[in-house]
């Protein structure tokens, strides 16, 4: 059991490292997203600096990368704990890639593969709940956070123990330390908006828009 655990543990750290988003900036609009906004490889540092489709490719990939840290913990006989650690080594490899010098993003868009791998209704919830908030108050930071808090939550209330404490808890805690800096612009609401809310404000304002004054 030690070795397929430690086994599925490297496969899921290498799966999740690979860097999707620096793959997809660059073929798109040949650049290194490293090198631009926030210098995270994840989707929404993509949307901003190599456009939508590339951001919906790299979050595309990045889910699979997730998933397929389940699959194959499962493939060589893991029971539901040792799934949820390889959940969690996934979106530990995507946001400190062995590829990338342990840089990488925040983890939304893998955890949110890894979930729907663990139990599929995960990926109509999650999904649903990232694009609402995004929507309504146009950060995805703010939309990562409430998918986040959402995960130990989720599975609780499935009643999958193992998924909420070995994967949901610790996945809650790495996307929010990833989330400090743009916790902190929240706080002075100062947090930047997503492309589409660029000339007009969300519904919902939790920073200071430039189209629509301080409110």
């Amino acid at each position: 059991m030690a070795i397929r655990l430690l086994v599925a543990a490297l496969a899921a750290y290498v799966l999740g490292s690979t860097p999707t988003g620096l793959f997809w900036a660059w073929l798109f609009r040949r650049i290194d997203v490293r090198e631009h906004g926030s210098g995270r490889t994840g989707g929404t540092n993509v949307w901003r600096n190599a456009g939508f489709l590339a951001a919906l490719m790299t979050a595309i990939s990045d889910a699979i990368k997730g998933a397929a840290g389940i699959w194959v913990a499962s493939a060589i006989g893991l029971p539901v704990w040792g799934l949820a650690l390889a959940g969690t080594l996934a979106v530990v490899g995507h946001n400190y890639s062995v590829f990338l010098k342990f840089r990488g993003g925040a983890g939304t868009a893998t955890s949110i593969g890894a979930a729907a791998a663990l139990w599929v209704t995960s990926l109509a919830i999650l999904p649903a709940t990232l694009v609402v908030v995004a929507a309504l108050v146009g950060h995805a930071s703010v939309a990562s956070i409430s998918v986040a808090l959402a995960l130990p939550v989720m599975f609780l209330m499935h009643g999958s123990v193992p998924a909420a404490v070995g994967f949901g808890v610790p996945t809650m805690a790495l996307t929010l330390w990833a989330l400090r800096p743009n916790i902190e612009r929240l706080g002075r609401r100062a947090e930047r908006f997503l492309p589409v809310y660029k000339t007009k404000p969300p519904l919902i304002r939790l920073s200071d828009h430039p189209g629509a004054g301080t409110g």
